[in-house]
């Protein structure tokens, strides 16, 4: 009789386990749905990139080749990890801004992209900081970052379209020719709006509930 009552036992006790590890499983599952809501994926089309000769010319630039590996990630990214990187990201801008090793990119219309990108990195890492921010805010302020960075890209190569032009007319004179930017819509953009806009930094608000800016 005994040996009936441990087997019962058993069964009970081994079923009370099944369906206890079920509902485990069942939660962690529903967790793991709800962070996957919460991370919206954000996919950008890839921006400019730098032709041959640009490529050559910022060869030992090691900074700019930095920045240009790590905002790669920002091309294919979730909310969540693109406000994970913001402050890596910025510093490796200001890096970047601190130490153009290249002369004939210290021009000021390069040095004025890089800074508005520093800018606007520094405002996503400010971001990180509000519990209240929007995937939305996010979405589009990743989206400012990599239209600035192929801004900047479009930049250099024109400078060195430029001096494939003039070399290939062999122009003996000690003005450099000068191309003219087809403005995009994206870099006539916002050119004037991004760069007034990037030098307001969001504030953390002392209201978790509000949001404000300087």
């Amino acid at each position: 009789m005994m040996k009936y009552f441990f087997s019962l036992l058993l069964i009970i006790l081994f079923f009370t386990i099944s369906c206890n590890r079920s509902k485990n499983i069942q939660e962690v599952s529903e967790i793991t749905d709800t962070l996957k809501i919460n991370s919206t994926t954000i996919v950008s089309t890839l921006g400019e990139t730098l032709i041959p000769s640009a490529k050559k010319a910022v060869l030992e630039w090691k900074e700019y080749h930095n920045v240009d590996e790590f905002i790669i990630k920002y091309y294919n990214i979730s909310t969540t990890e693109a406000l994970d990187y913001a402050e890596e990201l910025s510093d490796l801008v200001k890096i970047m801004k601190d130490t153009i090793r290249v002369d004939k990119l210290k021009d000021k219309s390069v040095v004025a992209r890089i800074n508005v990108l520093h800018n606007e990195a520094l405002r996503l890492n400010d971001m990180s900081t509000i519990s209240t921010i929007s995937n939305e805010e996010i979405k589009q302020e990743v989206a400012n970052i990599v239209e600035i960075y192929s801004a900047l890209n479009s930049k250099i190569n024109t400078i060195y379209k430029a001096e494939e032009l003039q070399n290939s007319l062999e122009i003996d004179t000690e003005t450099p020719i000068e191309l003219i930017e087809e403005p995009s819509i994206h870099q006539e953009f916002k050119s004037d709006n991004l760069y007034k806009k990037s030098r307001k930094r969001l504030v953390k608000p002392a209201k978790s509930s509000e949001i404000t800016k300087e």
